[in-house]
């Protein structure tokens, strides 16, 4: 069972959301940024300059999304176990339920579908670029 008080429990779930987000967001706008320089090289040199926006926009993102169970759209608790802390995923209200199809639509799906999309316009434009290459 979790050994600690609630507001560990909570402090826990919100770092754990928090880190996990921020990852998943920083490798989303890598491989955005990677296809951008790949594929569009007269676009891809501006992102030198915003890297640290981006940095700020990844981390904000992800604050959004892991702090909104503190302000109540969602919640945290034990996980089934009991062991650890994370999202409430039983949705007891209509708040929670929207606060879970948010995380899906839009810190899973959405961010995977970014990054297979980039990287698969990396490997259709180096394919193209060695076909090209091929013929001369």
């Amino acid at each position: 069972r979790w050994l600690f008080e609630q507001a560990l429990c909570t402090l826990y779930a919100f770092c754990g959301v928090l880190f996990g987000l921020s990852s998943l967001a920083s490798l989303t706008v890598l491989s955005t940024v990677c296809c951008l320089k790949v594929c569009y090289p007269a676009y891809g040199r501006c992102w030198d300059v915003h890297a640290v926006g981006l940095l700020l926009a990844v981390w904000a993102y992800a604050l959004a999304f892991a702090a909104a169970p503190l302000a109540r759209w969602g919640s945290y608790g034990p996980e089934p176990y009991g062991t650890a802390c994370c999202i409430t995923w039983e949705a007891s209200s209509r708040e929670a339920t929207l606060y879970i199809l948010a995380l899906l639509i839009f810190c899973y799906l959405l961010p995977c579908l970014l990054i297979l999309a980039s990287y698969a316009l990396i490997l259709w434009t180096v394919w193209a670029s060695r076909r090209a290459v091929r013929r001369h």
